[in-house]
């Protein structure tokens, strides 16, 4: 059929979305913040850590690839299954256009670990450390019982995973990065992980609050039925994470720090989700140097110049006749 030729079946309109009608305001002022806070990883400087790197012991680099690699996946997962599973029930094109933004930045920040992979890795090391990440038992664990959720769970469960995901299980990779920042090393590093950590707080937050608002619409059996459901994924997924955080840092020593440090984030995860915590865990239980790389806040949030150390934007020229010269 041509694009002009007309059918007897009435066509339903296709609608603009329109920024000035919004139902939920929290929708506008995420979409605002993810994009103010917009960055890219080719505009970062990891190069500047390189002789930090080659300071760190044969065991420390290996952790660090590691827990990239990790994060890698997740990532991955997010920005291909999660995200595109959830705007499936998104409640308005205000939400879906958020949701977008969301997408996009994950794939930023799991093209961000390669960056960094790149620029202080040799190919044959790479190769070996995504091999390593594509067959750990604990990590494929982990991606497969939350993408088991995506595609097979409800609204409400796959919002849930989203969050245990982004405000929980992302943080053992990112200790190690937090306690060398707050150690004076890999500062550089360390500093494209603060930008994703920034990112991934908005998106917790926001669809946690979307979780809440579907959730209060259940009726109350309902809630403390889905509310069972999450603390037992909780568990299911911090018992696992603890496998996985003992195979990573017993050799270095961390992983009772880390432990304390999983905890934390389970907590906030569900605080995000309007759950009670399970563990009890404070920021002052926590390492205070690893606290203190926690803080999503940069050291200049003037854009046109430079967003957090290192992330310094490209000179601009003119543009001249000869430059539309083909």
């Amino acid at each position: 059929m041509r694009l002009n030729e007309p059918t007897n079946q009435e066509k339903i309109p296709f609608k603009a979305i329109n920024w000035n009608n919004i139902e939920d305001m929290v929708d506008k002022l995420t979409f605002e913040k993810l994009t103010s806070q917009f960055w890219l990883d080719s505009r970062m400087v990891p190069s500047n850590d390189i002789q930090d790197w080659s300071k760190l012991s044969e065991k420390e680099q290996t952790l660090y690839n590691k827990v990239f690699a990790g994060l890698t996946l997740l990532d991955t997962l997010q920005s291909e299954d999660g995200i595109a599973t959830i705007k499936q029930d998104a409640a308005s094109q205000h939400e879906i256009a958020v949701l977008d933004n969301i997408m996009f930045m994950e794939a930023v920040h799991a093209k961000s670990y390669s960056t960094i992979f790149s620029t202080l890795c040799s190919p044959r090391e790479i190769t070996a450390v995504f091999d390593w990440a594509d067959s750990n038992t604990f990590l494929q664990e982990k991606a497969h019982v939350i993408r088991d959720i995506y595609l097979n769970g409800t609204s409400l469960q796959r919002k849930a995973a989203s969050v245990l995901l982004e405000s929980f299980l992302f943080y053992s990779g990112f200790y190690t990065p937090l306690w060398y920042m707050g150690n004076g090393k890999m500062v550089n590093v360390a500093e494209i992980i603060r930008l994703i950590i920034r990112d991934e707080s908005v998106h917790g937050a926001y669809i946690g609050h979307k979780f809440r608002l579907e959730f209060n619409n259940l009726a109350l059996e309902e809630q403390e039925d889905l509310t069972d459901w999450v603390y037992k994924l909780t568990l299911n997924l911090y018992e696992n994470e603890m496998q996985y955080a003992k195979e990573l840092y017993n050799e270095i020593g961390w992983t009772e720090n880390v432990r304390i440090f999983m905890q934390y984030n389970a907590d906030k995860a569900l605080m995000n989700l309007g759950i009670e915590p399970l563990f009890g865990v404070t920021a002052a239980d926590v390492d205070p140097i690893v606290m203190n790389g926690l803080s999503t806040t940069t050291s200049n949030h003037d854009f046109f110049s430079q967003v957090g150390n290192g992330y310094l934007l490209s000179d601009v020229e003119v543009m001249k006749d000869e430059d539309y010269d083909y």
